[in-house]
């Protein structure tokens, strides 16, 4: 092989080495790169995680739909936790629990009079 003909091929595999260092530089630092694709990766599992609850959320609600739609039961039992409602004849009792760090109710009186019984 000539002088010239090795001179001009050392030029070309220079020429791509350069061409392959650029193109590595912009896969590895470059807008669009291999960080970005890292960052991509880790929002689109974050949010297939959030579409997975949302989905459990949505068929928990559906079947709430489809109870309300179906039965009474499922009516009623809204009826009387969020309105407070009672059917006639009924007699409602609400227990109110002391708070924590009250102090207790004091005792009734009684009358020393009345009789005690054993």
């Amino acid at each position: 092989m000539s002088t010239s003909a090795r001179t001009t091929l050392r030029w070309i595999v220079l020429g791509l080495l350069v061409l392959i260092l650029a193109l590595q530089l912009k896969l590895w630092t470059g807008a669009g790169g291999m960080p970005d694709a890292w960052r991509l990766r880790e929002r689109v599992g974050a949010q297939r995680d959030q579409n997975s609850q949302l989905q459990r959320r949505n068929e928990g609600l559906g079947a709430d739909v489809k109870d309300l739609k179906e039965g009474r039961e499922a009516v009623e039992e809204r009826a009387r936790s969020e309105l407070g409602m009672v059917k006639p004849g009924e007699i409602f009792y609400q227990v109110v629990e002391p708070a924590p760090g009250a102090a207790p109710a004091p005792a009734p009186e009684t009358d020393a009079k009345s009789p005690r019984t054993p």
